[in-house]
Protein backbone atom coordinates (compact mmCIF):
# COMPACT_ATOMS: atom_id res chain seq x y z
CA UNK A 1 0.00 0.00 0.00
CA UNK A 2 1.09 3.51 -0.92
CA UNK A 3 0.81 6.17 1.70
CA UNK A 4 0.41 9.37 0.21
CA UNK A 5 0.19 12.77 2.54
CA UNK A 6 -1.66 15.37 0.29
CA UNK A 7 -1.74 19.13 0.32
CA UNK A 8 -2.66 22.02 -1.79
CA UNK A 9 1.11 22.08 -2.94
CA UNK A 10 1.33 18.78 -4.22
CA UNK A 11 -2.35 17.95 -5.07
CA UNK A 12 -1.64 18.91 -8.89
CA UNK A 13 1.35 16.38 -9.44
CA UNK A 14 -0.92 13.76 -7.91
CA UNK A 15 -3.76 14.66 -10.21
CA UNK A 16 -1.44 14.13 -13.02
CA UNK A 17 -0.33 10.48 -12.35
CA UNK A 18 -3.87 9.41 -10.92
CA UNK A 19 -5.38 6.48 -12.34
CA UNK A 20 -9.36 4.97 -12.08
CA UNK A 21 -9.99 3.68 -8.77
CA UNK A 22 -13.06 3.46 -6.12
CA UNK A 23 -12.12 5.84 -3.07
CA UNK A 24 -13.21 5.07 0.10
CA UNK A 25 -13.95 8.14 2.25
CA UNK A 26 -14.20 8.95 6.05
CA UNK A 27 -11.68 9.80 9.22
CA UNK A 28 -11.49 5.96 10.33
CA UNK A 29 -10.36 6.85 13.62
CA UNK A 30 -10.18 3.42 15.92
CA UNK A 31 -11.39 1.39 11.90
CA UNK A 32 -14.29 -0.01 14.12
CA UNK A 33 -17.11 -2.18 12.74
CA UNK A 34 -18.29 0.71 10.38
CA UNK A 35 -15.22 1.51 8.84
CA UNK A 36 -14.82 -1.53 8.00
CA UNK A 37 -17.78 -1.78 6.40
CA UNK A 38 -17.37 0.86 4.56
CA UNK A 39 -14.02 0.13 3.13
CA UNK A 40 -15.06 -4.08 2.28
CA UNK A 41 -17.73 -2.03 0.42
CA UNK A 42 -15.65 -0.21 -1.77
CA UNK A 43 -13.04 -3.33 -2.00
CA UNK A 44 -15.63 -5.07 -3.45
CA UNK A 45 -16.91 -2.50 -5.85
CA UNK A 46 -13.34 -1.78 -7.16
CA UNK A 47 -12.82 -5.67 -7.68
CA UNK A 48 -16.13 -5.60 -9.53
CA UNK A 49 -14.47 -3.00 -11.81
CA UNK A 50 -11.34 -4.51 -11.45
CA UNK A 51 -9.62 -1.03 -10.72
CA UNK A 52 -7.41 -0.03 -7.44
CA UNK A 53 -8.72 0.92 -3.90
CA UNK A 54 -8.21 4.27 -2.31
CA UNK A 55 -9.10 5.74 0.85
CA UNK A 56 -9.22 9.38 2.16
CA UNK A 57 -8.65 10.86 5.49
CA UNK A 58 -8.11 13.28 6.99
CA UNK A 59 -5.19 14.69 9.29
CA UNK A 60 -5.60 16.17 12.21
CA UNK A 61 -9.17 15.61 13.07
CA UNK A 62 -11.49 17.99 11.36
CA UNK A 63 -13.23 18.67 15.20
CA UNK A 64 -9.60 20.32 16.11
CA UNK A 65 -9.88 22.96 13.25
CA UNK A 66 -13.68 23.34 13.04
CA UNK A 67 -14.60 22.89 16.68
CA UNK A 68 -11.44 24.39 17.98
CA UNK A 69 -10.41 21.57 19.81
CA UNK A 70 -6.62 21.36 21.01
CA UNK A 71 -6.69 18.21 22.67
CA UNK A 72 -8.71 15.43 20.87
CA UNK A 73 -8.86 12.17 22.11
CA UNK A 74 -7.35 10.21 18.89
CA UNK A 75 -8.10 6.19 18.82
CA UNK A 76 -4.84 5.27 17.23
CA UNK A 77 -1.74 7.15 15.47
CA UNK A 78 -1.52 7.58 11.54
CA UNK A 79 0.93 4.50 11.78
CA UNK A 80 -1.39 1.77 13.30
CA UNK A 81 -3.96 2.79 10.69
CA UNK A 82 -2.08 2.57 7.73
CA UNK A 83 -1.12 -0.74 9.18
CA UNK A 84 -4.95 -1.83 9.13
CA UNK A 85 -5.49 -0.36 6.09
CA UNK A 86 -2.93 -2.60 4.39
CA UNK A 87 -4.21 -5.58 5.73
CA UNK A 88 -8.02 -4.77 4.39
CA UNK A 89 -6.47 -4.63 0.46
CA UNK A 90 -6.27 -0.83 0.55
CA UNK A 91 -3.79 0.24 -2.25
CA UNK A 92 -3.91 3.86 -2.07
CA UNK A 93 -3.97 6.05 1.20
CA UNK A 94 -4.81 9.26 1.06
CA UNK A 95 -3.87 11.27 4.39
CA UNK A 96 -5.41 15.04 3.52
CA UNK A 97 -3.56 17.84 5.44
CA UNK A 98 -6.87 19.59 7.24
CA UNK A 99 -6.62 22.96 7.83
CA UNK A 100 -8.99 26.02 7.60
CA UNK A 101 -8.00 26.50 4.09
CA UNK A 102 -9.37 22.90 2.98
CA UNK A 103 -11.96 23.24 5.61
CA UNK A 104 -13.11 26.43 3.32
CA UNK A 105 -13.79 24.46 -0.07
CA UNK A 106 -16.89 24.39 -1.57
CA UNK A 107 -18.24 21.32 -2.13
CA UNK A 108 -18.06 21.42 -5.72
CA UNK A 109 -14.34 22.33 -5.43
CA UNK A 110 -13.66 19.29 -2.85
CA UNK A 111 -15.03 17.07 -4.99
CA UNK A 112 -13.48 18.24 -8.34
CA UNK A 113 -10.25 18.58 -6.76
CA UNK A 114 -9.88 15.61 -4.46
CA UNK A 115 -11.82 13.32 -6.41
CA UNK A 116 -12.45 14.14 -9.59
CA UNK A 117 -8.99 14.99 -10.51
CA UNK A 118 -7.73 12.31 -8.60
CA UNK A 119 -9.36 9.80 -10.96
CA UNK A 120 -12.15 8.12 -8.46
CA UNK A 121 -15.03 7.39 -10.46
CA UNK A 122 -17.11 5.28 -7.34
CA UNK A 123 -17.00 6.85 -4.04
CA UNK A 124 -18.31 5.02 -1.07
CA UNK A 125 -19.06 6.36 2.46
CA UNK A 126 -21.06 6.10 5.71
CA UNK A 127 -24.55 7.66 5.60
CA UNK A 128 -23.61 10.09 7.61
CA UNK A 129 -19.96 11.52 6.01
CA UNK A 130 -20.27 15.47 5.13
CA UNK A 131 -17.46 17.73 3.39
CA UNK A 132 -17.41 21.14 2.11
CA UNK A 133 -17.81 24.32 3.86
CA UNK A 134 -19.37 23.94 6.88
CA UNK A 135 -20.33 20.37 5.41
CA UNK A 136 -22.68 21.12 3.32
CA UNK A 137 -21.91 18.54 0.85
CA UNK A 138 -23.03 14.84 1.88
CA UNK A 139 -23.56 11.45 0.27
CA UNK A 140 -26.48 12.68 -1.44
CA UNK A 141 -25.12 15.63 -3.59
CA UNK A 142 -21.95 13.89 -4.43
CA UNK A 143 -23.18 12.84 -7.42
CA UNK A 144 -24.22 15.64 -8.81
CA UNK A 145 -21.44 18.23 -7.58
CA UNK A 146 -19.50 15.48 -9.42
CA UNK A 147 -21.64 16.49 -12.69
CA UNK A 148 -22.40 12.90 -12.89
CA UNK A 149 -18.99 11.79 -13.06
CA UNK A 150 -18.95 10.18 -9.61
CA UNK A 151 -21.21 7.03 -8.96
CA UNK A 152 -21.90 6.89 -5.16
CA UNK A 153 -22.39 3.87 -2.60
CA UNK A 154 -23.70 4.77 0.65
CA UNK A 155 -23.68 2.36 3.19
CA UNK A 156 -25.79 2.06 6.23
CA UNK A 157 -24.99 2.95 9.84
CA UNK A 158 -23.72 -0.14 11.68
CA UNK A 159 -25.61 -0.76 15.14
CA UNK A 160 -24.38 -2.87 18.49
CA UNK A 161 -27.43 -3.09 21.42
CA UNK A 162 -29.65 -0.71 19.39
CA UNK A 163 -26.70 2.22 19.02
CA UNK A 164 -24.57 3.35 16.37
CA UNK A 165 -20.69 1.90 16.27
CA UNK A 166 -19.00 4.91 16.07
CA UNK A 167 -15.70 6.44 17.09
CA UNK A 168 -17.42 9.18 19.64
CA UNK A 169 -19.32 6.39 21.25
CA UNK A 170 -15.67 4.42 21.53
CA UNK A 171 -13.91 7.23 23.07
CA UNK A 172 -16.48 7.48 25.41
CA UNK A 173 -16.29 4.04 26.75
CA UNK A 174 -12.68 4.13 27.09
CA UNK A 175 -12.90 7.41 28.85
CA UNK A 176 -15.31 5.87 30.92
CA UNK A 177 -13.19 2.87 31.74
CA UNK A 178 -15.36 0.04 29.89
CA UNK A 179 -12.79 -1.27 27.91
CA UNK A 180 -14.49 -4.81 27.98
CA UNK A 181 -17.40 -3.24 25.50
CA UNK A 182 -14.76 -2.42 22.58
CA UNK A 183 -14.56 -5.71 21.22
CA UNK A 184 -18.56 -5.86 20.09
CA UNK A 185 -17.38 -2.65 18.53
CA UNK A 186 -13.76 -2.83 16.96
CA UNK A 187 -13.42 -6.62 16.93
CA UNK A 188 -11.03 -7.15 19.44
CA UNK A 189 -9.80 -5.85 22.53
CA UNK A 190 -8.42 -1.67 22.43
CA UNK A 191 -4.52 -1.68 21.92
CA UNK A 192 -2.35 1.31 22.88
CA UNK A 193 1.43 1.51 22.76
CA UNK A 194 4.14 2.22 25.09
CA UNK A 195 7.75 2.85 26.64
CA UNK A 196 7.98 0.06 29.50
CA UNK A 197 11.07 0.49 32.22
CA UNK A 198 10.80 -1.53 35.46
CA UNK A 199 7.45 -0.83 36.98
CA UNK A 200 6.21 2.23 34.85
CA UNK A 201 4.36 2.55 31.55
CA UNK A 202 4.87 5.90 29.66
CA UNK A 203 2.29 6.10 26.92
CA UNK A 204 2.57 6.89 23.20
CA UNK A 205 0.24 9.69 21.94
CA UNK A 206 -2.42 9.60 19.73
CA UNK A 207 -3.67 6.68 21.93
CA UNK A 208 -6.93 7.39 24.37
CA UNK A 209 -6.29 5.94 27.35
CA UNK A 210 -8.97 4.63 29.45
CA UNK A 211 -10.64 6.18 32.75
CA UNK A 212 -8.42 6.06 36.33
CA UNK A 213 -8.36 3.02 37.56
CA UNK A 214 -7.08 -0.87 37.31
CA UNK A 215 -7.40 -2.81 34.26
CA UNK A 216 -6.34 -6.47 33.43
CA UNK A 217 -4.19 -6.62 30.41
CA UNK A 218 -2.07 -8.21 28.58
CA UNK A 219 1.87 -6.25 27.74
CA UNK A 220 3.38 -7.81 24.27
CA UNK A 221 6.04 -7.52 22.11
CA UNK A 222 6.57 -9.07 18.72
CA UNK A 223 7.38 -11.93 20.28
CA UNK A 224 6.15 -13.10 23.43
CA UNK A 225 3.34 -11.24 26.15
CA UNK A 226 2.99 -11.06 30.54
CA UNK A 227 -0.61 -10.90 31.60
CA UNK A 228 -0.61 -8.13 34.72
CA UNK A 229 -2.53 -5.33 35.71
CA UNK A 230 -2.31 -1.69 35.56
CA UNK A 231 -3.17 1.16 37.07
CA UNK A 232 -4.43 4.25 35.10
CA UNK A 233 -3.01 7.60 37.08
CA UNK A 234 -4.03 11.04 35.61
CA UNK A 235 -0.68 11.38 33.81
CA UNK A 236 0.33 8.28 32.39
CA UNK A 237 0.30 4.65 33.48
CA UNK A 238 1.43 2.89 36.20
CA UNK A 239 2.45 -0.87 36.58
CA UNK A 240 0.31 -2.27 40.11
CA UNK A 241 2.21 -5.86 39.55
CA UNK A 242 3.90 -6.87 42.29
CA UNK A 243 6.35 -7.63 39.48
CA UNK A 244 8.46 -5.17 37.56
CA UNK A 245 8.20 -5.74 33.88
CA UNK A 246 10.63 -8.36 32.96
CA UNK A 247 14.09 -7.44 31.41
CA UNK A 248 13.11 -9.38 28.46
CA UNK A 249 9.91 -7.69 27.68
CA UNK A 250 11.59 -3.53 28.61
CA UNK A 251 10.76 -1.63 25.68
CA UNK A 252 7.86 -0.54 23.08
CA UNK A 253 5.02 -2.99 24.10
CA UNK A 254 1.66 -2.89 23.20
CA UNK A 255 -0.94 -2.69 26.29
CA UNK A 256 -4.30 -4.89 25.05
CA UNK A 257 -7.04 -3.54 27.38
CA UNK A 258 -9.28 -6.54 28.66
CA UNK A 259 -11.03 -5.69 31.41
CA UNK A 260 -11.72 -3.12 35.04
CA UNK A 261 -10.95 -4.81 37.71
CA UNK A 262 -13.90 -4.12 40.10
CA UNK A 263 -13.89 -1.18 42.54
CA UNK A 264 -15.33 -0.99 45.49
CA UNK A 265 -15.56 2.47 47.19
CA UNK A 266 -16.32 3.32 51.57
CA UNK A 267 -19.66 5.29 51.97
CA UNK A 268 -19.24 7.86 54.62
CA UNK A 269 -21.31 10.60 55.62
CA UNK A 270 -18.14 13.19 55.36
CA UNK A 271 -15.80 13.61 52.09
CA UNK A 272 -12.70 10.94 52.76
CA UNK A 273 -9.41 11.95 51.37
CA UNK A 274 -7.18 9.46 49.40
CA UNK A 275 -4.27 9.53 47.94
CA UNK A 276 -2.05 7.24 46.13
CA UNK A 277 1.47 5.46 46.99
CA UNK A 278 3.70 4.82 43.92
CA UNK A 279 7.12 3.25 44.64
CA UNK A 280 7.39 4.89 48.11
CA UNK A 281 6.06 7.67 47.13
CA UNK A 282 2.86 9.86 47.66
CA UNK A 283 1.44 10.91 44.23
CA UNK A 284 -2.26 13.13 43.15
CA UNK A 285 -2.54 15.21 46.90
CA UNK A 286 0.78 15.53 49.50
CA UNK A 287 0.54 14.98 52.88
CA UNK A 288 0.55 18.58 53.22
CA UNK A 289 -2.22 19.75 51.41
CA UNK A 290 -4.24 17.10 53.90
CA UNK A 291 -2.11 18.90 56.92
CA UNK A 292 -0.57 15.29 57.60
CA UNK A 293 3.30 14.60 58.76
CA UNK A 294 5.08 11.90 57.31
CA UNK A 295 5.69 10.83 61.14
CA UNK A 296 1.93 10.32 61.57
CA UNK A 297 1.78 8.32 58.37
CA UNK A 298 4.32 6.58 59.30
CA UNK A 299 3.22 5.58 62.40
CA UNK A 300 -0.19 4.26 60.80
CA UNK A 301 1.93 2.30 58.20
CA UNK A 302 3.69 0.91 61.79
CA UNK A 303 -0.09 -0.10 63.26
CA UNK A 304 -0.78 -2.15 60.19
CA UNK A 305 2.56 -3.67 59.92
CA UNK A 306 3.54 -2.35 56.60
CA UNK A 307 5.97 -0.57 54.82
CA UNK A 308 5.38 2.92 52.65
CA UNK A 309 6.57 0.65 49.41
CA UNK A 310 3.73 -1.94 49.85
CA UNK A 311 1.10 0.52 49.86
CA UNK A 312 -0.91 1.51 46.34
CA UNK A 313 -3.84 3.09 47.95
CA UNK A 314 -4.46 4.84 51.46
CA UNK A 315 -7.82 6.59 52.74
CA UNK A 316 -7.99 8.80 55.82
CA UNK A 317 -11.54 7.92 56.60
CA UNK A 318 -13.93 10.16 58.94
CA UNK A 319 -13.14 8.82 61.74
CA UNK A 320 -9.42 9.21 61.70
CA UNK A 321 -8.12 6.16 60.51
CA UNK A 322 -5.98 4.77 57.65
CA UNK A 323 -7.03 2.53 55.39
CA UNK A 324 -4.65 1.37 53.88
CA UNK A 325 -4.69 -1.19 50.48
CA UNK A 326 -1.52 -3.22 49.73
CA UNK A 327 -0.27 -4.94 46.49
CA UNK A 328 -1.54 -8.23 47.73
CA UNK A 329 -5.03 -7.22 48.63
CA UNK A 330 -5.78 -4.22 46.50
CA UNK A 331 -8.95 -2.74 46.82
CA UNK A 332 -9.43 0.44 44.91
CA UNK A 333 -10.86 3.45 46.45
CA UNK A 334 -11.85 5.97 43.48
Amino acid sequence: METIYLNKENLAAYQEIASANVMALGCFDGLHHGHVKVIQTAWQEAKKRQVSLSVMSFFPHPKTVIGGKACFHYLMPQSEKEKRLCELGVDTFYLVEFDREFSGLSPQAFVKEYLVNLGVFHAVAGYDFSYGSRGAGNMDTLKQDSGDRIEVTTVDKVEHKGEKISSTRIRQLLLDGNVQELPYLIGHSYESKCKGTGTFLTPYSHYTLPAPGRYDVTLKNESTSFQTEVMVIEKGVTLTSLDQIPSWLEGTLTIVWHRRMKAEKVQTGKKDHTFCIIDGKVMEKSLQKLNLSQTWLDDQLKQSGVSLSDVFYAKIQTDGSLHIDQKNNINLLL
